[in-house]
């Protein structure tokens, strides 16, 4: 328990009248009894060096006195503390003022530690002090032309944390820093939105001493091509901003009264009237409009009733420096927006909202922002056309000025619909339809396999999806890998392997045999070739792998499963160019899955994975699926329906393969390879069909049946 030194406090600073009044912990001051008092071991008197110390206490502090313990629990010999002068006390503490507490509650090592963090970042905060706000020269955009103070910058009580904003339109720097990274400090609390209720001026042109428009600043419209029935009409006036200066005024009005105002002067320096509603200018003319243009300045909406359209409204604030991308803040704590909610009983009823704000960057946030709030679905939004070669117009003025009224008329009435996130029209891929009518694309008729025998039922085109099977020991994974060097060849694409069924010495075996076209040893399946590929072929081979493959590969025990697969194939396609990806086969996946979700639906989702895969980034895919076992099999092809898993193999694929390897000496030669092609679904690169190839063991080519294998001592029948 803790006794506080007796202090004096004055009621009023007019009044020498005074009372004394007792603090203490809160056990102490509520005992209802002294009968047994508290032994000095339980009692600490926090003492002052002085009883003379004398508090002015406000007099608003009558009301609160229920904060005090009531004096009836009060002795009189308690409340002289008698009782307690022979108690022997601890050494009593010194006084403290407020101003060395508050001095306290900085730590100055830490305080000095986030300065020199502001200080190189261009912000020189060594006189702002802690728990203000101060303002500051931006450093990011210098203040503009006329060096404003507008950065706001805050450091926490502490000098733990510091926060900033610019506040210039066209600029919006903002960011935060701390002294340590682990730094306790009010930052959480610091950044939030406190709503507090101004006081809305009552304004007249009377109070604002706004005047007619003179002979000077009608000239300066008539250059711009604003007539003077436009500029009665909207009551724009002007005001004296000095001695010899005058500033345009536009009045912001609703219902005829006056709510606030802009002014612009001859340096094209802005500002408005304090402490006023945020309204559109214009207000009135939108009211009950089915149609409603929205455009970034006043001159812009007296531009658009030049052109006819009187049913225009101009934002009061500028436009952000660039889109946000959290989630749409709540209506009390959308400061920048605020007069969207002041007028929402005026665009509600809107069907269509025209954004036509300005071409440059932050005109563009601005309509992104608007149509966050209104809804994309009823906001369009108007494409300036182009000044030259390489210029656009950048906001309606200039269009009047320049093109005239019927033009900038023109303008608005070709507003296209604003883009909504996955939801398109063909009309936004006409560039793209010109580009694949006139093959300027690249590969829209697809890549030939290398074999004559399959050009007209198989072509490769970036983007798709082909499923390989065929019962094992059939050649899918060879065939496949000739295909990929044939591809690399006449084209020179590059691929990414995830084969988990080859070593890696052994798959770089086959595929060298297949691009030097001789065998990679000279025993057993080598004997009948002239020669082994030299050291030097080797090596240049070696070159060749490194620069044409990647590989995808899993170093562990573990199974991989398809999104890893696809994640490093992705990072394979933006580092190394690849044009193509196997995986081989489908059984060598990790396929765990939801004890709810049955086997068919895992490989309709796995499939759509890959085929997104490859329709985003352009890159073909070749999946290899085993059949499932073969009941009753006589030694024909199987059927893409047959493979393991799920129908959705071949309904979800966009070309379906079966290779197929003759085993019957009596049905053929044995090197004959069947590729039966079982779907296509672009007609324009090849249809449904079978091809035969000829198979040379020795270096693992696959070849036209009308052509003989190279480097062989003698022919194969």
């Amino acid at each position: 328990m803790f006794l506080l030194q007796p202090r004096k406090f004055l009621l009023s600073p007019y009044s020498k009248s005074c009372r004394i009044i007792y603090m203490g912990s809160k056990e102490f001051l509520l005992m209802k009894s002294l009968a047994t008092l508290p032994t000095h071991k339980h009692i600490h008197l926090l003492n002052s060096s002085s009883y003379s110390q004398t508090l002015l206490l406000p007099s608003y502090c009558r009301n609160n006195s229920r904060i005090f313990a009531s004096p009836k629990h009060f002795s009189p010999s308690y409340q002289r503390c008698t009782p307690y002068s022979a108690m022997p006390i601890r050494t009593p503490i010194n006084g403290v003022d407020v101003g060395t507490l508050e001095k306290h509650l900085v730590d100055e090592k830490q305080l000095m530690i986030l300065k020199q963090k502001l200080q190189e970042l261009g912000i020189d905060g060594s006189k702002c002090t802690p728990g203000q706000h101060s303002g500051l020269i931006c450093p990011s955009c210098k203040g503009g032309e006329k060096h404003e103070t507008s950065l706001s910058l805050n450091i926490s009580e502490d000098g733990g944390v510091a926060v900033w904003t610019c506040f210039r339109a066209k600029c919006g720097w903002s960011g935060k820093t701390r002294a340590f990274a682990d730094v306790k400090s009010t930052y959480a609390t610091m950044s939030k939105i406190t709503k507090v209720k101004k006081t809305i001026r009552v304004i007249s042109e009377e109070s604002l001493e706004l005047e007619p428009l003179g002979n000077e600043l009608r000239a300066y419209f008539a250059e711009r091509m604003i007539s003077e029935e436009t500029l009665r009409r909207n009551g724009v006036m002007q005001k004296k901003a000095g001695p010899v200066q005058i500033a345009i005024a536009f009045p912001y009005r609703r219902n005829g009264e006056l709510v606030s105002c802009k002014y612009r002067d001859s340096t094209k320096r802005f500002w408005q009237e304090a402490s006023t509603e945020k309204i559109f200018y214009g207000l009135d003319d939108i009211e009950g409009a089915s149609d409603v243009i929205i455009v970034e300045g006043e001159m812009d909406k007296l531009a658009m009733e030049e052109a006819g359209f009187k049913n225009c409204v101009s934002v009061p604030d500028g436009a952000p420096p660039k889109a946000s991308n959290k989630e749409l803040p709540s209506e009390e704590e959308d400061t920048k927006y605020q007069y969207l909610w002041n007028c929402k009983d005026y665009t509600a009823k809107a069907s269509r909202i025209i954004l036509a704000t300005d071409a440059d960057p932050p005109g563009q946030a601005l309509a992104e922002e608007l149509a966050r709030r209104f809804g994309r679905e009823r906001c369009w939004r108007v494409k300036w056309p182009k000044k030259n070669d390489t210029e656009f117009f950048k906001d309606a003025n200039e269009v009047l000025m320049y093109m005239g009224p019927n033009a900038l008329r023109e303008v608005i009435e070709m507003a296209e619909l604003y883009p909504i996130r996955g939801l398109f029209n063909f009309q936004d891929y006409f560039d793209e339809i010109d580009d694949y009518y006139n093959q300027t694309l690249g590969y829209e008729l697809g890549v030939s396999t290398g074999w004559k025998a399959l050009n007209n039922l198989y072509n490769v085109v970036p983007g798709e999806l082909t499923i390989v099977t065929g019962v094992p020991n059939s050649g899918k994974s060879e065939w496949i890998d000739a295909l990929l060097c044939n591809l690399n060849h006449s084209v020179g694409w590059k691929f990414a392997l995830c084969s988990m069924e080859n070593k890696v010495r052994e798959h770089a075996r086959k595929l060298l045999e297949k691009h030097i076209k001789k065998p990679f040893f000279d025993v057993r399946y080598g004997e009948s070739a002239d020669e082994r590929m030299s050291v030097e072929e080797l090596e240049q081979g070696k070159k060749w792998l490194s620069d044409s493959f990647s590989l995808i590969r899993c170093e562990n025990d573990c199974l991989p499963n398809i999104t890893w697969v696809l994640d490093l194939a992705r990072i394979a396609v933006l580092r190394h160019g690849v044009n193509g990806l196997v995986i081989d086969p489908y059984n060598e996946l990790d396929h765990q899955r939801l004890a709810s979700q049955t086997e068919t639906e895992y490989v309709s989702q796995m499939l759509t994975k890959i085929k997104r895969f490859a329709q985003h980034h352009s890159c073909h895919v070749w999946f290899v699926a085993h059949p499932r076992q073969l009941h009753n099999w006589v030694g024909g092809p199987p059927n893409l329906y047959d493979i393991s898993g799920s129908a959705h193999f071949i309904n979800k694929c966009d070309n379906g393969i079966v290779v197929h390897r003759n085993r019957d000496p009596a049905a053929g030669p044995i090197d004959s390879v069947q590729v039966c092609v079982r779907k296509v679904r672009n007609k324009v690169v090849g249809t449904i069909g079978e091809a035969f190839l000829s198979y040379d063991r020795v270096t693992g080519q696959y070849l036209d049946v009308d052509e003989s294998p190279p480097n062989t001592k003698c022919s194969r029948s």
